[in-house]
């Protein structure tokens, strides 16, 4: 069955029952796409799978921000916006989840930050949620950058986050996978949305950091056009 395409903006549920999923957004009652690529509807979520950008590559030790796509009695498989989809067996989450109640802990469509603590010869990677900076993300909303492009977003010391947080109050997590949750008022989700496209698409230019910072402050145009 051939699955519908979309472009960002377009409209993928306005039911107001679903939330949004890996390359979407939610505003209100209504999910939009995030960018070009086949909607995917899940029974409580809708999201969009990409068909153009390099996928991440597993490195032991990087924390990524995954979805939930299929719940089994005793593990879970998720997209990490890698080659393939990963798995995380019960042992590897911080609570004790008894055979076939999986989904009370996490659920399809949800999101959580982990660690990718194995890859094996053919890049297939395993993560656990076993480390303290591992979390369930409850709410919010998700979108994909190039994996490249995440040291950027992030700046050198973390100054670019740091830019990002003290100028809104979006909790926001940056997963070495491309992926970026963030949660917070509507309107200060939408700012933290722009910094960041802005930030991709801006990555190779100088004095980025104070342009964002007068994006987030003053509004966009208060910004000078970059400098190569």
């Amino acid at each position: 069955m051939s699955r519908e395409v979309v472009v960002p903006g377009d409209l993928l549920d306005d039911s107001g029952q679903k939330e949004a999923g890996s390359n979407a957004y939610k505003e209100g009652s209504e999910v939009y796409a995030e960018r070009v690529g086949l909607k995917k509807e899940g029974s409580n979520h809708v999201e969009v799978v990409a068909l153009s950008g390099k996928r991440y590559e597993p490195q032991r030790g990087d924390l990524v921000i995954g979805t939930i796509i299929e719940a089994k009695p005793s593990i879970w498989f998720l997209d990490i916006n890698g080659p393939s989809d990963v798995g995380m067996h019960v042992n590897e989450v911080p609570w004790r989840v008894d055979f076939g109640e999986t989904t009370k802990y996490l659920d399809i469509g949800e999101t959580a930050l982990m660690k990718v603590y194995h890859v094996d010869e053919q890049r297939e990677a395993q993560v656990t949620m076993k480390d303290r900076t591992c979390r369930k993300l409850e709410g919010g909303t998700t979108i994909t950058v190039p994996p490249s492009k995440v040291p950027r977003i992030i700046g050198r010391r973390g100054s670019m986050i740091k830019t990002i947080k003290n100028n809104t109050d979006c909790r926001l997590f940056v997963g070495k996978n491309g992926v970026i949750w963030f949660d917070g008022e509507p309107e200060e989700v939408s700012h933290v949305r722009d910094a960041i496209h802005m930030i991709v698409d801006q990555a190779h230019t100088s004095g980025l950091t104070e342009r964002v910072e007068t994006f987030l402050d003053e509004g966009p145009e208060a910004v000078d056009p970059p400098t190569e």
